[in-house]
């Protein structure tokens, strides 16, 4: 998915990477991401940071809001400081700056998508907000369930993925009950 309000750089990147996802979704303002979001959350999104009726920010609290997390690269080319900070701190995975290359696009995404990311940023965000407690169960509930989508539902499959016993994923899975 591609938010950004240049309609130039909408096509370019339709045609560019169209083909390759087989279901590339554009729009060019905030308004109309809910509609887009409604038809599934896309593994990446391609966010502009400046939009005409808000910003990433604006784009990010739906993400929040529908507890969706794409893989999130934003783009820019008057980005500030601060601006990439907090960005980051909300998950935000890539940054590029205008004008970039697909072949940098490209990257970034193949980057997105394969490297891990790194929590600890939004760990630190945590404390003080959360109980360590609260947040150590929903971590484990969540790579839970992602194992087990994964996996088609196989709880040794889904073990192996987490790195633990089948015998102890049973007895988390049991105690979540």
């Amino acid at each position: 998915m591609v938010v950004d309000d240049d309609q130039r750089l909408l096509e370019a990147l339709d045609a560019a990477l169209g083909p390759a996802t087989g279901q590339l979704r554009c729009c060019a303002n905030v308004a109309s991401v809910p509609g887009l979001l409604d038809e599934g959350v896309p593994d990446v999104m391609v966010l502009d940071v400046s939009l005409p009726d808000g910003d990433a920010f604006d784009v990010l609290d739906e993400l929040a809001r529908r507890d969706a997390m794409p893989q999130v690269i934003a783009i820019s080319g008057a980005a500030t400081p601060p601006q990439s900070f907090r960005l980051a701190q909300r998950g935000v995975r890539g940054y590029l700056t205008k004008p970039f290359t697909v072949a940098e696009l490209r990257q970034a995404i193949e980057r997105v998508l394969t490297e891990p990311a790194d929590i600890r940023g939004t760990l630190r965000c945590l404390v003080g907000q959360r109980p360590m407690r609260e947040v150590e169960r929903e971590v484990r509930s969540t790579m839970i369930d992602e194992a087990l989508g994964r996996t088609g539902g196989t709880r040794k499959g889904a073990a192996r993925l987490l790195q633990i016993s089948r015998q102890l994923l049973q007895h988390i899975v049991r105690g979540r009950s």
